[in-house]
């Protein structure tokens, strides 16, 4: 005998007018550049363009490297390390392109 569905509205998006629910994006925090890959190296090692202009060697930490998958052309968000922070930082996000097109429209990422 089958079981009755409880979760009958669990995937339904009638919460919001027009079926549609709000986009919440993480916007960077002090410290954090957003920017575009432009290389992938290896090694979870990447070459990200940032919106400061420099081009930085920037590295996938373990924690994200076996659940995010990063590709050219995808906007990042980075953490510039203390030293060198010209030249390397650290991967803390990677935006979806929804969320891409929503951080140019408000004025976060200028590339």
């Amino acid at each position: 005998m089958k079981k009755p569905n409880n979760n009958r509205n669990k995937n339904n998006n009638n919460n919001q007018p027009g079926g549609e629910q709000p986009i919440r994006v993480r916007s960077p925090r002090k410290g954090e550049i957003p920017g575009v890959v432009e290389q992938i190296l290896g090694h979870g090692k990447l070459k990200v363009r940032c919106n400061d202009k420099n081009i930085r060697l920037c590295r996938i930490p373990g924690k994200m490297k076996k659940r995010i998958w990063i590709r050219e052309g995808d906007v990042v968000l980075v953490k510039p390390w203390d030293f060198q922070s010209d030249e390397k930082a650290d991967v803390i996000w990677r935006y979806t392109r929804t969320e891409a097109n929503y951080l140019e429209r408000r004025g976060f990422l200028k590339i």
